[in-house]
């Protein structure tokens, strides 16, 4: 068996039986740490930033991470039954070529998310090294593209050990915000802003959500053999846990301190614990953001490799090439933390909800496709041929995630932005996230459940 700092030798392929290993459990430790960290509190705060009452905000935290977390999990248990990235899965719905379109999209979801984590982490670098902040991003952007260039086991070990810090910085922080606020008058008059209730419910789904397009990629070394439920239950566990405790955090945060948490979220957080553990606070911060950098910078390049390899029509990546891959994103993502720190809060709320309108279509295809359509059973080696069963393109698939996007449009509420011509009607809420994880989902059900069966009834008989 590989040591933890052996350098992976997989990318896109898929994991040959004998190289699975592990147990799902880790997947709880991976996923809780992914999720207990500074970016999950700064999205708990959002929560209190659209004008939501903090008592209300704390409900809509945890509907948001109980739902989000289903389709998430979902995705999980397929990577122990398929053996291969997520991304590369989506061929056997959009064709070889059309799932390039998602992919675009997944690849500025990793990036934007790896540039978050990486004003935030470069933040708490910059506090401990007294190094400018600036520089302190790149070098945070830097050590989490390392990490990624040694893969898997080490990853899955490092998410065991942030997750340990994790508890008990968390379980310090939380003590602390409670015994040195009084949140009676905070949590009093308790008033419903439904508009306000639902926007930050999708704020909170689509934290869970947007981890549909790499939570796969964390599970396909297990063995073939490992149960659906467990894969899932563990990793449900460890994401709704993790981030539910993160984002209330924040949400109480934002609610005592206002202005003092606003821009200023590292700073504050460490504040917290007084002065004499800044320094061990500030690390803590900067380790625990670590996990989740480091899965969105993996994830990346995966994504990117998926897409160019659509039309080279390789298997796998070199060990060379795929370092290559990742240190690019490293730097891509990296310079794009540094242009775009000014003001992370609007701009990260802005983020959300474009990853959200996008992505949720493309989910709800996946899901029908693995669980109710094909029920599990793929050709893999035709995930990589355009001239095999999935093909090229799928027109239907195509169809069902564009008209997934439009029909969200009348819904979506991107403060600023864009409103839809229905959102006045609903007093300003945003469900379109809601319109996009069913329609597209039914649409694709009902145009290819014939096709696929026939199809897999032709494959039986030959």
């Amino acid at each position: 068996m590989a040591g933890g700092l052996q350098v992976e030798r997989r990318s896109i392929d898929p994991v040959p039986d004998g190289e699975r290993h592990g147990h799902p459990r880790s997947l709880f430790t991976l996923w809780f740490a992914g999720n207990m960290q500074i970016t999950a509190a700064v999205t708990g705060a959002l929560t209190v930033l659209v004008g939501l009452h903090p008592l209300w905000a704390l409900v809509a935290v945890v509907l948001g991470n109980g739902i989000g977390a289903v389709p998430m999990a979902l995705h999980a248990a397929q990577g122990p039954k398929l053996g291969i990235p997520q991304m590369i899965q989506s061929r056997a719905q959009f064709g070889v070529y059309g799932a390039v379109l998602p992919l675009i999209l997944v690849v500025l979801m990793y990036l934007g998310y790896f540039a978050s984590g990486n004003v935030l982490g470069g933040q708490a670098l910059a506090e401990i090294t007294g190094l400018p902040v600036d520089l302190s991003i790149l070098l945070y952007a830097g050590l989490s593209a390392l990490i990624a260039m040694v893969g898997y086991r080490l990853i899955h070990r490092f998410g065991w050990l942030t997750s340990l810090v994790s508890v008990v910085v968390f379980v310090y922080l939380t003590i602390r915000l409670l015994t040195t606020h009084d949140l009676g008058p905070v949590l009093a008059n308790a008033h419903l802003d439904l508009p306000a209730f639902l926007l930050a419910l999708s704020l909170t789904a689509s934290w869970q959500l947007t981890f549909g397009p790499y939570v796969a990629d964390t599970s396909r070394y297990l063995p073939a053999t490992t149960s659906i439920r467990a894969t899932f239950w563990w990793t449900y566990g460890g994401t709704a846990i993790g981030a539910t405790w993160a984002m209330s955090f924040g949400a109480l945060a934002y609610a005592v301190a206002g202005s003092a948490f606003k821009g200023h979220e590292v700073a504050y957080v460490v504040g917290l614990g007084g002065q004499g553990l800044v320094l061990p606070l500030l690390m803590a911060v900067a380790l625990g953001k670590f996990t989740v950098n480091v899965l969105n910078i993996y994830g990346g390049y995966m994504t990117v490799a998926t897409t160019m390899t659509a039309f080279t029509r390789k298997v796998m990546l070199s060990p060379r090439t795929r370092i290559v891959y990742i240190g690019l994103f490293g730097v891509l993502g990296g310079v794009a933390a540094v242009l775009g720190r000014g003001d992370f809060l609007s701009n990260f709320v802005l983020f959300l909800h474009f990853l959200l309108y996008f992505l949720t279509p493309w989910s709800a295809i996946n899901l029908i496709d693995f669980y109710l359509l094909r029920k599990e059973n793929y050709d893999l080696a035709d995930m990589y041929d355009p001239n095999g069963r999935y093909g090229r393109w799928c027109g239907p698939a195509l169809v069902a995630y564009f008209f997934g996007i439009v029909v969200q449009i009348p819904f979506s509420n991107a403060e600023g932005v864009f409103t839809g011509f229905l959102v006045p009607l609903l007093g300003g809420a945003d469900i379109a996230w809601l319109f996009g994880l069913i329609v597209p989902g039914l649409v694709y059900w009902a145009a290819m459940r014939n096709r696929i069966d026939h199809v897999q009834a032709a494959t039986l008989t030959s």
